[in-house]
């Protein structure tokens, strides 16, 4: 299964700084009706021009850690799973009952920017350079939740399924009032738009979408009918 993901890598691409996987083997070979998507991967495509897409592959395919996940493993600062958004994905994942490492969780877009901005000028290029792997995952997982880190992430994977359909919103209880919110599509597969973890402090009472997230989980199961 992994093999056919990543044949749905555009080799166009494959040269770029960026990055796929933040989670292991086994996420991305099991049914999981939920999947994490950010919007790229952050950091400095220039001082990071050596961690290309291709390296990530090759890492992936070699990799022996098949119950592994990038927020919970990897060192971003301090020891692992502590720094920035890390333990606030950690919490909702936690609220969720589910493994970090058995859930699947990539990027919108492989390709690392060093702004927001810089991604915007490419979308129309590298987002249907990648959808075609996140179109294989949804299909062969079974994924019917996706969680978005983010309004651009969300807003461009609503486009992508044709999630137009409300279906449920959470606003932050603070002066900020942030609201994530929830869409789902004519198949009933859902998109979750969630405030973006790196702000957002998604492990206080105040600001967490657990709440949505489960609604949407449970709004968006298979009819037995």
């Amino acid at each position: 299964m992994i093999d056919e993901l990543i044949a749905c890598v555009a080799p166009s691409i494959l040269g770029r700084s960026g990055s796929i996987f933040y989670s292991g083997r086994r996420a991305f070979t099991q049914p999981s009706n939920i999947y994490i998507l950010g919007l790229n991967p952050g950091g400095c495509p220039i001082r990071q021009a050596s961690d290309t897409i291709e390296r990530d592959l090759e890492r992936i395919k070699a990799d022996d850690r098949e119950n592994w996940s990038a927020y919970r493993d990897e060192v971003w600062e301090g020891a692992p799973g502590t720094h920035g958004m890390q333990p606030r994905v950690l919490h909702l994942l936690k609220r969720l009952g589910r493994d970090p490492g058995e859930v699947p969780a990539s990027n919108v877009v492989f390709v690392r920017t060093r702004r927001e901005k810089d991604l915007h000028l490419e979308k129309n290029t590298l987002l249907p350079l990648c959808w075609g792997f996140h179109e294989k995952a949804i299909e062969q997982l079974g994924v019917r939740a996706i969680l978005c880190f983010g309004g651009t992430a969300g807003t461009w994977v609503r486009e992508k399924l044709g999630a137009d359909q409300c279906i449920g919103q959470f606003q932050e209880n603070n002066r900020r009032r942030w609201t994530s919110v929830a869409h789902s599509n004519s198949a009933g597969i859902c998109v979750a738009t969630l405030t973006h973890p790196s702000i957002a402090k998604w492990d206080t009472p105040e600001t967490d979408p657990t709440e949505l997230v489960l609604s949407v989980i449970d709004q968006s199961r298979p009819s037995t009918r």
